[in-house]
């Protein structure tokens, strides 16, 4: 951007404006602006309509189209009834302009990408966030700090031994996009390690991992999975073509197809915490609980009992949790967990 119109925005008002109404044509520089502002929104524009909304003449629109061009933000034209102008993609990112929603959401959103499971993530998403805290007016920055000052990020897993790299997540998702088959050597739960060809369909984010929705080449079936036990993740260079998921909904897919393993092993337990508070830490468990007077009973299941112990460890760490109901599953459990409370002692 060049100085002088830097400096005229510095005059105008902050990084992050407040969407423009038009203002006509005696201010080029809060003009261009706007004309931004319009093409941000990736439709194609006629010249009469960018003219309409502007309030100046064609030709003064074809001046500032040169001048977005002259800053470097790629800016396509096309002839005829269907032609216009439009904002294209570019080999460098220009500066963009948002509205105080948008840099509120841009901004909470790279908070919440800096305790993501994605390797490096963290330190890139945080020097993001600096960039544009530093360019927000008072008014935006304060929105965004009443959201980060009051929210708490509760992890169950140690996410150090999760994360995903992010080469992998682009090479995956690049071919989902082109429909074209994928392989990677992959390690499974038992730690046994395979080499895949797979059709891959749709990435899922469950419980804070990853999982690659495919469908298996060589085992002709629709299989899951985990993307930080992938690696050496590449495309096989041919194309197919895309296959129905079955349902229809990959998300409902997966969350099917994790939930198949037998857990015979079921207890109820009462928390002492309202819907919310257990959904900000643990939204799977919102599904399975029923709500009592300040608390709620919610249904655990697992393959085995030390595992329903675990689980509960794990809640009790955050709230008050109290095993109820009887059996042999929960005369297990609480022996269990008296055990713990021994020791601990």
């Amino acid at each position: 951007m060049s100085q002088n119109l830097r400096n005229d925005a510095d005059r105008i008002g902050p990084r992050f404006p407040r969407r423009c109404r038009p203002m006509g044509g005696s201010d080029p520089t809060r003009r261009v602006l706007r004309l931004l502002d319009l093409l941000q929104t990736h439709r194609r524009w006629r010249s009469d309509e960018l003219a309409t909304e502007l309030e100046v003449t064609t030709r003064t629109v074809r001046r500032d189209i040169d001048r977005l061009r002259t800053l470097g933000y790629p800016v396509d034209s096309a002839p005829g009834l269907d032609g216009g102008y439009r904002l294209a993609a570019g080999a460098h990112l220009p500066p963009l302009m948002f509205d105080d929603d948008e840099a509120v959401a841009l901004a909470v959103g790279l908070w919440s990408a800096a305790s993501s499971p994605l390797e490096g993530a963290e330190d890139t998403a945080l020097r993001a966030l600096a960039k544009i805290e530093s360019l927000m007016p008072e008014r935006v920055r304060r929105r965004t700090s009443a959201i980060t000052s009051s929210v708490s990020t509760h992890r169950w897993h140690d996410l150090r031994a999760e994360q995903v790299d992010i080469a992998t997540v682009s090479t995956v998702t690049a071919t989902c996009r082109d429909d074209e088959e994928l392989r990677f050597s992959y390690v499974s739960k038992s730690g046994d390690a395979t080499e895949r060809l797979v059709e891959p369909h749709r990435l899922v984010a469950v419980d804070r991992r990853w999982y690659l929705l495919a469908w298996d080449v060589r085992r002709s079936d629709w299989r899951t999975f985990r993307l930080d036990r992938m690696s050496e993740a590449r495309a096989a260079g041919v194309r197919f073509v895309a296959r129905d998921i079955p349902g229809g909904d990959p998300a409902a897919f997966v969350a099917e197809n994790l939930g198949a393993t037998p857990r015979p092993f079921v207890v109820t337990v009462r928390v002492s915490a309202s819907f919310d508070e257990l959904d900000a830490v643990a939204p799977w468990l919102t599904e399975s609980c029923v709500a009592r007077r300040g608390a709620l009973d919610v249904e655990l299941r697992a393959t085995a009992p030390d595992r329903l112990v675990t689980q509960i460890a794990r809640i009790a760490s955050v709230f008050d949790v109290q095993l109820i109901g009887r059996g042999e599953t929960v005369d297990e459990v609480r022996r269990q967990l008296g055990v713990i409370s021994a020791r601990l002692a």
